[in-house]
């Protein structure tokens, strides 16, 4: 195996929030000692539940935020919100398409843009390049000079992919890229996204809140609760037999499209505990059906044997 393209050490992101007057600050740990390594051509998927820590480990990942602790590497490099060499090297697609595109803007214009502020082309050569691109994610040329309102969700979201492309990192962080289109047009994109993959050997991130997309597109997967990896591993034998009780709860809703198949689903007692009073032990104990004294007492780290790991005292079996 090649050096992984992407890296993240132990990374955790804190933020202090003022609770007003008479209460003291409080931390939330909103991500808490996350690592993983991301290979070309491979996908990692980061799953959980809103509130679990994904989004806060794209803006690391883009270089938005700088960790609290820990260390990000890109191409084995250490990388940080000032280092701007590196950015280009990894972009990201938002969830919502109609969010994401400037209105004033015509596509040829939003797919220049990253060329003309990172390279020294001229109109000729950026718009060829635009032309390519577009061509590439399947839209026309005469998709050039028309605004963002004129194209249906699934296009936007390939105008979206393909700015994310004009400087042809070598990462790319899709943030639930896919859950606010169609379920016809969502696989359309995801097909789309795995082609590219392969022609230009890219790398993704791929989060997401649920595990059916994931299922199609990912090499790993990373659960994640409370800002932290409960289940890592090759996505076959994470879904093949799941360790972790949340894992297995989050696959037993996933929808499955066999009706003989007979399915039962493990239904959560209570809410998503509030990040900024995290439950003493593990963190998902208030929640588990397996929980014992010891779960809620000591925080379990990941263990396993192989590729495959868990952070539960009393692993599924």
């Amino acid at each position: 195996m090649t050096d992984a393209v992407l890296e993240g050490r132990d990374l955790a992101r804190f933020y202090t929030v003022n609770r007003g007057f008479f209460k003291a600050d409080a931390t939330v740990k909103a991500l808490n000692g996350v690592s993983f390594s991301l290979h070309s051509g491979k996908t990692l998927a980061v799953v959980g539940e809103s509130g679990c820590g994904k989004s806060t480990l794209a803006r690391l990942v883009t270089m938005i935020e700088d960790p609290t602790s820990g260390q990000l590497l890109i191409d084995g490099k250490p990388a940080n919100v000032g280092d701007r060499s590196l950015r280009s090297q990894v972009q990201i697609v938002f969830q919502n398409p109609y969010g994401s595109l400037n209105p004033r803007q015509k596509v040829g214009s939003i797919l220049e843009e990253p060329l003309k502020i990172n390279t020294d082309l001229n109109a000729a050569a950026r718009r060829r390049k635009v032309e390519e691109m577009m061509a590439r994610v399947g839209l026309r040329s005469e998709h050039y000079g028309r605004y963002p309102h004129m194209f249906s969700g699934g296009q936007r979201q390939r105008i979206a992919i393909a700015r994310a492309l004009m400087l042809r990192p070598k990462v790319l962080v899709l943030d639930e890229p896919v859950s606010a289109l169609d379920l016809s047009i969502q696989a359309q994109v995801l097909n789309l996204l795995m082609d590219l993959q392969k022609e230009m050997g890219l790398a993704y991130l791929f989060i997401s809140h649920g595990l059916s997309v994931v299922h199609h597109i990912a090499d790993e997967v990373m659960v994640m609760y409370l800002g932290r990896p409960v289940e890592t591993g090759p996505a076959a034998e994470v879904f093949a037999r799941p360790r972790h009780p949340y894992t297995a709860a989050l696959l037993s809703a996933t929808p499955i499209a066999d009706p003989d198949r007979e399915k039962s689903r493990i239904r959560l007692q209570g809410e998503l505990p509030s990040p900024l009073k995290p439950p003493s032990g593990c963190h998902f104990n208030p929640r588990c059906w397996k929980a014992q004294d010891h779960c809620r007492q000591v925080s379990p780290e990941l263990r396993g044997e192989g590729e495959q790991q868990y952070a539960c005292h009393f692993p599924l079996d």
